[in-house]
């Protein structure tokens, strides 16, 4: 993935609601921390988009009475998976999981291909350098299901949206409502919603899922999401600064990754040093209790 759309990975969260299942060296954590506190002023909202002309699109609307507690979706993770995780990645998640129970169980919650986008680039760039690739896929199942819906789903409309996106330009990516198509359908729904600013929850997970779109358009004016935003009828401020949020904060995060990553490597050479010691002292008493038997004899 190119290195601006790199800079968007998803935040390092706040300590609150803490998940049970993390273990690692217990690395300071003072980085992560003050992520915490930027990222706690804003609460992540949704943005839906639905048609009924489409097949990417699903409609998910939330019931009041529907609503389980936070702890009922955490009690979910943590059945669904059940090993331990990494500090540095369960202290984003354990916050994660909150901001998107909240959002998910919103009334006006509907799932939209451009939102699972935004949440599957945030997701998988937060998690890169994850020390198992299988345990990262599992920590995904777990997590999506845990928000009862589909991770399957999740994953095939991302994946749709990114090869479209790669079949565009600056400019057709832009004129999606003179054209035909299955993707073109949803942003023309979500441009019809927001403009009439009904059934339309703006998110910056969506953020980030405009943005995936123009990074593998190759759009690199920065007109170009100018022109998207005015075409959807969202705020541009709001996206600037959402981006502008992921891009500070992922700074901070690769550096606690790096920290964590020394911290380990510096453990790892002092058990090393550790053993070679205990190893060179029962050599040591090995062969004085040799010399001494042979004395004695």
């Amino acid at each position: 993935m190119a290195a601006a759309i790199a800079s968007l990975s998803f935040p390092a969260l706040g300590q609150s609601a803490k998940i049970s299942n993390s273990t690692t060296p217990s690395l300071p954590l003072a980085s992560v921390s003050a992520i915490s506190r930027r990222i706690s002023r804003h609460s992540l909202t949704s943005s839906r988009a639905s048609t009924s002309s489409s097949k990417l699109i699903i409609h998910c609307m939330s019931s009041v009475t529907d609503v389980p507690p936070v702890s009922e979706t955490k009690s979910n993770f943590l059945k669904a998976y059940k090993r331990p995780i990494p500090s540095i990645y369960n202290t984003v998640l354990q916050e994660l999981i909150v901001q998107q129970h909240l959002m998910r169980y919103k009334k006006t919650y509907r799932y939209d291909p451009v939102f699972a986008l935004g949440f599957v680039t945030v997701y998988d760039q937060l998690m890169d350098g994850y020390p198992s690739d299988q345990d990262r896929d599992s920590i995904f199942q777990a997590y999506v299901q845990a928000l009862n819906e589909d991770p399957n789903q999740y994953r095939t409309d991302a994946q749709k949206m990114e090869e479209w996106a790669r079949s565009q330009t600056s400019a057709s990516l832009v004129d999606f409502s003179s054209k035909e198509g299955e993707v073109e359908a949803i942003l023309k729904d979500i441009s019809e919603r927001a403009g009439s600013k009904e059934g339309f929850s703006y998110s910056r997970f969506f953020a980030v899922g405009l943005f995936r779109l123009l990074e593998l358009a190759g759009a690199t004016d920065p007109t170009v999401l100018d022109k998207l935003c005015a075409s959807l009828n969202i705020n541009k401020k709001s996206v600037d600064r959402d981006l502008d949020v992921y891009r500070n904060l992922l700074s901070k995060l690769v550096q606690a990754k790096e920290l964590l990553k020394e911290y380990v490597e510096r453990e790892k050479k002092k058990r090393g040093e550790r053993a070679e010691s205990q190893k060179a002292n029962e050599s040591i008493s090995k062969s004085l209790g040799d010399n001494s038997l042979s004395f004695l004899v």
